[in-house]
């Protein structure tokens, strides 16, 4: 099914996912965000696909923020609302995805745009990225996950600093940090990413469904990561991938994952 606002490419067992509303920095509109939901389930359910990249069209922006004009003028209800549909739709989809998705970062990745990149699985920069949550500027705070998972990401105090300025921080500090994992020119970053993706297709669709699982349990109020690691751990274990991947180490063959 087409997309308005989305490009979707497929190179072998990777799936891109471009954000295409460059002359709108690719701003995340509620359009978007239900385009983002309906690409990802279909991602999800398509058996071919093993790693997703996310990115942004055009040289300037990953995602810049969410449309601000869409919101300016709701309520305390409509705001939570708002907040709780994006969560369900986008941010939290794509943390919990069963495949492994890979942010790709060019230019701007500010407020629902950084947002959207931590909600990934892991973040590649391009050198010109610039990521912050410019929220409290504009007498809001981040409401799509960004006071949780900055602060997971790069720790308490700096989250704060970074919420409370409103201010950006450029490619290199971001890897300092540990905000993102890799910086690259921009004319390599969806090479080094799709470097990464055929790292990752290598491996055992099961078992990285169930890692990412494992993974977020640490995260999840009320959970114990350990027991969730254990449990998913056994479950590997009555699976064909884990057959395959066994037999053949012990064959001394490279394995052919075909997942569940």
């Amino acid at each position: 099914m087409a997309f308005n606002n989305l490009l979707v490419a497929d190179e072998g067992a990777t799936r891109t996912l471009t954000i295409n509303r460059p002359d709108q920095l690719n701003a995340l509109n509620r359009a978007t965000i239900d385009e983002l939901d309906r690409a990802l389930s279909e991602a999800e359910a398509d058996h071919n696909v093993r790693v997703l990249i996310l990115t942004g069209s055009g040289p300037k922006a990953f995602v810049a923020g969410a449309d601000i004009k869409e919101f300016a003028h709701f309520s305390v209800a409509e705001g939570q609302t708002l907040s709780a549909d994006g969560h369900r739709k986008l941010f939290d989809h794509v943390e919990r995805l069963n495949k492994p998705v890979i942010a790709a970062v060019n230019g701007f990745a500010l407020g629902g745009g950084l947002e959207l990149a931590m909600a990934c699985h892991f973040r590649v920069a391009s050198d010109n990225a610039k990521l912050g949550l410019p929220e409290v500027g504009l007498g809001v705070i981040p409401g799509y996950g960004g006071t949780q998972r900055l602060a997971q990401l790069v720790g308490k105090g700096k989250a704060m600093e970074m919420i409370f300025t409103a201010g950006m921080i450029k490619a290199d500090e971001a890897l300092q940090w540990g905000l993102v994992n890799h910086v690259v020119p921009q004319d390599q970053l969806l090479a080094k990413c799709n470097e990464l993706a055929a790292a990752i297709v290598k491996n055992s669709p099961t078992a990285l469904a169930a890692a990412i699982r494992a993974v977020n349990a640490g995260y999840e109020p009320g959970t114990d990561g350990l027991q969730r690691e254990i449990e998913e751990f056994g479950k590997c274990f009555g699976t064909a991938d884990f057959k395959e991947g066994t037999s053949a180490f012990m064959e001394k063959r490279k394995a052919e994952f075909k997942g569940e």
